[in-house]
């Protein structure tokens, strides 16, 4: 059987995907219950971080360790990759080694390259490019909080940065509508743009975005590795913070959903991220369960139920 990565979100099938948000709902239920299910014995997840993390690290860790498995963290410094040797070599040990693997890096063609090498399944854990986790745990808090995807409108304000690309992916995948408000010159990925261009509208205005949206969600403006453009990015994204104006213009009971860290003054006021209408934490939890979901089917096949 040809072994499945998680690269994007167009890894999986829409049934597919629909299938792990909701057994991430049931996982997550079931832990809050205080019920063992640990599937995974002996099962050892590899973590190579060349990128530093919170939420990714720990959601990672600690999910399989619910699942019954263990994990291994990589930092550059702690492999042959740090010194030059061939990231196509380190997939083929790490496939003898351990059952699955994580990558959290920067460049998208190095993932790319890994998994094309690997005989174990490789998870995106963030690339410049995407961070198609992180929306599986967006897209289940919606669900919990919303209820059927379709019909329902997203507005992503700030940044065209890889949070964007996959709600572009995801607005694909799960059927929703997708409102894009980015200044000039940080538009995401064109052929996103022209594959979703069914599901998503690329605007300069964050009001018109906003308007009528069923959530609404932002990142910071200067992600990793972009720390030298700071000053210009604060100029260039002022117009584009979420505010309660901004959420004014989405429905009365619309969500606000970012990945964080998150810088309050900047892409959003303290009001909305510390607000009624916030999800946030509720988002940041839901990495944990929706990545435990996911290891289950890329190691199970979808099959296993509690």
């Amino acid at each position: 059987m040809k072994t499945r990565h998680f690269l994007s979100l167009f890894d999986l099938s829409p049934a597919e995907l629909g299938q792990v948000v909701r057994r991430a709902i049931e996982l997550k239920a079931l832990h809050r219950r205080g019920e063992r299910y640990a599937p995974l014995s002996q099962k050892v997840l590899g973590m190579i971080f060349e990128k530093a993390s919170t939420r990714t690290r720990i959601s990672f860790e600690a999910g399989m360790a619910q699942l019954g498995g263990s994990s291994i963290f990589l930092a550059p410094h702690d492999t042959q990759l740090g010194r030059g040797e061939p990231i196509e070599d380190t997939a083929r040990v790490l496939s003898g080694m351990v059952d699955i693997v994580m990558i959290r890096t920067f460049g998208h063609s190095l993932i790319e390259r890994f998994a094309a090498c690997a005989t174990v399944p490789v998870i995106n854990g963030l690339t410049d490019y995407n961070h198609p986790c992180q929306l599986l745990a967006d897209l289940q808090t919606v669900i919990e909080q919303r209820g059927d995807l379709r019909g329902q409108t997203a507005a992503w304000i700030g940044d065209g940065n890889n949070m964007c690309n996959s709600y572009l992916e995801a607005a694909c995948q799960f059927g929703f509508q997708l409102r894009i408000a980015v200044p000039p010159g940080y538009e995401p990925d064109g052929e996103l743009l022209k594959r979703a261009a069914s599901r998503a509208v690329l605007l300069r205005d964050p009001l018109a975005a906003a308007r009528g949206a069923d959530w609404v969600a932002t990142d910071v403006w200067t992600s990793m590795g972009w720390e030298a453009e700071n000053q210009r990015r604060l100029r260039d994204f002022a117009p584009y913070k979420v505010t309660t104006e901004i959420m004014a213009q989405a429905r009365p009971d619309a969500i606000f959903l970012h990945c964080l860290p998150a810088h309050r003054g900047e892409e959003v006021s303290a009001e909305i991220i510390d607000g009624p209408q916030s999800w946030v934490w509720d988002e940041a939890e839901n990495r944990l369960h929706a990545q435990k979901a996911l290891i289950e089917f890329l190691l199970l096949e979808g099959k296993a139920s509690a």
